[in-house]
């Protein structure tokens, strides 16, 4: 039989959580941390089991501390525990404005200060390890009448007491932390726990050490940083999302301990375990209609926080049609000429109360398709991701949301998961997300497609167009090479989308007509007040800014020709 350490006594909430771990193991009390840990160390239990945080509370310094003391085991799995604290009295005649002490636990004081602030100002507190044996001793010493004990309302009712105000403490949760002798195993949906020695003072350490996880696309969740007792040096405690076995962590903190720290052994590993999230999740599951590469990039990302995905399509042997009726959000992503009729054809299938949410290139269209076929009560919202599928991370990439009058707390959370990752998110009405997206992607790939097709009418090679660029004519070079060396119906579907995109590319077709017109009469004065008036609409912000990333980029192409 398992054996856990924790502490007492016998029912506190610490025992109530080993009890939540593992219901036929046989639970030790330690009076202390200190003691706890030290058993554990000494393999005189299997586990052993400790809060860490309170989201009433916060963190629990102190325990981390301990840490130093366990020489061997791992962090292995949390237990969350809600805590339902309740006001009882000895007397049922006893009202709350007569009592004038209050008897309870150290930390349930700290969760409860603001009931007590505001419903029990100036009473007396008296604080105890054992409320049970509080309890006995008060009604030994007959001192009852105006007593009140602050606890779980089940511990109340169990020894007898009157509960006349309940959850005092409301969204009372505590972690804790489980410690093994082993590793725990990878699941898919993993969290590390980390924490430094005393490091040596060196400017920008912090930034650093960060900027290893954020450029791999790795998480923080957790992050605190205290001085050493003894040596006043820096320690960093931090917990990040993926386990110490992933490729990706374990390079992330062997370049820290290298490169950035240059201390090997600077990093102790606490543990890796299955990861907890402190905040409120309504969406358990996403299935997609469209299997393709960028339908698979989300799901491994989506997977990873923690939801069910579910892939269908022409090929998959789960149809969309069971799909949807399994899932809580249902994601369209196929080709831009194929998305209306997809969502006409799987739309009405949607019972109210999930989310449909569109990752499409036309927005206009799209949504409109998807509110008329749609039940009133699925929620709708179409977001625009401006990466292709060979990007590691959304990181520092756009994403263009479009919210309708039916975007709902479904949608707000698949939006906070492209925030978490770190994507740019910008919010447009339909119109406007297809008008910007003819100058983002519409026009941009025609005009790489009409300038292939003018190098192949003159014979033009790609040793001519290198030796006559300057830098600042390779732009439009490299995006036609881009456009060319991908898949290209990717990029026939761009350019076929339909709505305010197509008055960017008449407009453009038009000016260009009237430019080349001037540039035959050689109306210099007319083409330099044209670039004048472009010149004052641009501001001169935008081109300061805009210049300034064209001298970066053409300090990179520099170094390349």
């Amino acid at each position: 039989m398992k054996t856990i350490a924790t502490l007492g006594p016998e029912q506190s909430q610490s025992w109530q959580a080993a009890i939540h771990y593992h219901g036929t193991a046989t639970i030790r009390p330690y009076p202390h941390v200190g003691a706890l840990l030290t058993a554990f160390d000494a393999h005189e239990a299997d586990y052993a089991v400790l809060p860490v945080y309170n989201t009433r509370e916060g963190e629990k310094k102190q325990y981390f501390r301990f840490f130093d003391q366990i020489k061997t085991g791992f962090w292995v799995d949390n237990v969350i525990l809600r805590s339902n604290l309740s006001l009882g009295v000895f007397a049922e005649s006893d009202l709350i404005e007569n009592l004038s002490m209050l008897v309870g636990r150290r930390e349930v004081f700290h969760q409860s200060e603001e009931f007590i602030e505001d419903r029990l100002p100036g009473i007396s507190e008296m604080s105890v390890r054992d409320i049970g044996s509080a309890i006995a001793e008060i009604r030994a010493l007959n001192r009852t009448r105006g007593t009140a004990v602050i606890d779980a309302a089940e511990t109340l009712t169990s020894h007898g007491l009157h509960i006349i105000e309940r959850e005092v403490a409301p969204h009372n949760r505590t972690r804790y932390a489980v410690l093994g002798h082993r590793l725990a195993k990878v699941t898919g949906y993993d969290a590390t726990a980390l924490i430094t020695e005393p490091l040596d003072d060196r400017v920008g350490i912090l930034v650093d050490i960060l900027s290893e996880f954020s450029r791999r696309g790795i998480n923080i969740v957790d992050m605190r940083t205290e001085n050493d007792i003894k040596t006043q040096k820096l320690r960093i405690y931090l917990e990040a999302e993926g386990h110490i076995r992933n490729d990706n962590m374990a390079s992330a903190i062997e370049h820290i301990e290298t490169r950035v720290i240059q201390q090997r052994g600077a990093i102790r590993l606490l543990g890796s375990f299955p990861r907890v999230d402190m905040r409120t999740k309504y969406i358990k599951s996403f299935g997609f209609i469209g299997t393709g590469s960028m339908s698979t990039w989300f799901a491994r990302r989506l997977e990873s926080e923690g939801y069910e995905v579910l892939l269908s399509g022409r090929t998959t042997p789960l149809r969309p049609e069971e799909m949807i009726a399994r899932v809580d959000v249902v994601v369209v992503c196929v080709p831009i000429s194929v998305t209306s009729a997809t969502i006409r054809q799987y739309g009405p299938l949607l019972a109210g109360g999930k989310a449909l949410v569109l990752l499409a290139g036309e927005s206009e269209e799209t949504i409109k398709t998807a509110l008329a076929v749609t039940d009133n009560e699925v929620e709708v919202m179409l977001v625009h991701n401006l990466w292709g599928p060979q990007a590691a991370t959304m990181k520092d990439k756009n994403a263009i949301v479009v919210r309708t009058s039916r975007s709902g707390m479904f949608c707000s959370e698949f939006e906070a998961f492209l925030y978490k990752h770190g994507a740019d998110i910008f919010h447009d009405t339909p119109s406007q997300h297809d008008l910007l997206m003819g100058i983002g992607q519409k026009l941009p790939t025609m005009i790489s497609v009409a300038l292939a097709m003018t190098l192949n009418d003159n014979g033009i090679t790609s040793d001519d167009i290198a030796s006559h660029c300057t830098l600042t004519s390779l732009y439009p070079i490299l995006a036609m090479a881009r456009v060319h060396s991908q898949n290209p119906r990717t990029y026939a579907e761009i350019m076929s989308t339909t709505g305010d995109s197509r008055k960017i590319v008449t407009d453009f077709a038009g000016n260009l007509e009237r430019v080349i017109r001037m540039a035959d009469e050689a109306s210099i004065s007319g083409l330099c007040s044209l670039m004048d008036q472009n010149a004052e609409h641009l501001s001169e912000h935008f081109l300061r800014a805009r210049m300034e990333q064209a001298k970066a980029v053409d300090d990179v192409l520099g170094r390349m020709i």
